[in-house]
């Protein structure tokens, strides 16, 4: 795969730091949207295989994350998060005019994707999410009911049943280690709800992946939320034993297929 490239975008509210894969002779553009507390170099191999089945790929580290600028993990607007990747979808499209765009998201970038999706009708050729924090996500409801949020870190080995990798989550200095912030759960809970009635994005093909072991966004809540997001073209692959992580998962390679496949059926002439 070809050496990533950084590129640095005028955010919302500050600036945005995005890395680019590029294709040698891409057929499609695929946009990888991060979770929570991450940041897009924890991509790299779903990039990897993306650019090896044709991508040019590009994410960003949303603000707040990663090498992008902000307060840690605060994001008090996703609305501000969406016209950011609106940007990157931007600098994908001017580098590889009339090539299909593909997003995929992961955690609260499924919920970031999703409402991209509903933002920008016509915008994606295909929709992937996966372990997507939308519909009935408790977490927001139990956190404002406190005085104070618990300072407790996401455990890192709810994401994977791999131990390497909640070892390196662990051991990554761009990875927020501490409480979520009172203004994220809030802006949490708005979008879960303007997502929750923001209607369906039509017959966008949609691909839902979800471990049924996941811990930090269980599939149970997560599905009436997939299922009233899709106009009806949904394919859904639930991986047990997995965890939140799926694309990091000890069955990754059964994931990454399923992915393509997908992509395939989505992108076929």
């Amino acid at each position: 795969m070809a050496e990533a490239r950084e590129h640095v975008l005028t955010g919302t509210r500050g600036r945005i730091s995005v890395r680019a894969w590029p294709g040698r002779r891409p057929r499609y553009a695929a946009l990888l949207v991060h979770g929570y507390g991450e940041h897009i170099g924890r991509y790299e191999e779903v990039a990897g295989v993306l650019v090896a089945h044709g991508a040019a790929v590009y994410g960003p580290d949303h603000v707040g994350h990663g090498r992008s600028d902000g307060e840690r993990v605060l994001i008090e607007d996703f609305e501000d998060v969406v016209a950011d990747v609106h940007a990157v979808a931007g600098l994908a499209r001017a580098a590889h005019p009339g090539l299909p765009l593909v997003m995929v998201g992961h955690s609260m970038g499924g919920l970031i994707a999703s409402r991209y999706a509903q933002c920008h009708p016509g915008g994606l050729a295909a929709l992937v999410l996966s372990g997507p924090v939308i519909g009935d996500w408790e977490l927001p409801r139990r956190l404002l009911a406190l005085d104070e949020i618990p300072e407790t870190p996401i455990s890192p080995s709810a994401l994977s049943r791999d131990p390497a990798v909640g070892a390196a989550y662990a051991a990554d200095p761009l990875v927020w280690h501490g409480p979520m912030k009172r203004p994220t759960v809030e802006a949490f809970a708005r979008t879960l709800a303007t997502v929750g009635k923001g209607g369906d994005i039509g017959r966008l093909p949609l691909l839902w992946l979800h471990g049924d072991d996941d811990r930090l966004v269980p599939l149970s809540g997560s599905r009436p939320g997939v299922e009233g997001l899709s106009g009806g073209a949904l394919t859904e692959r639930i991986y047990p034993g997995a965890r939140h992580e799926v694309f990091l998962e000890t069955n990754r390679a059964e994931v990454l297929a399923d992915l393509t496949a997908f992509l395939d059926g989505v992108l076929a002439p």
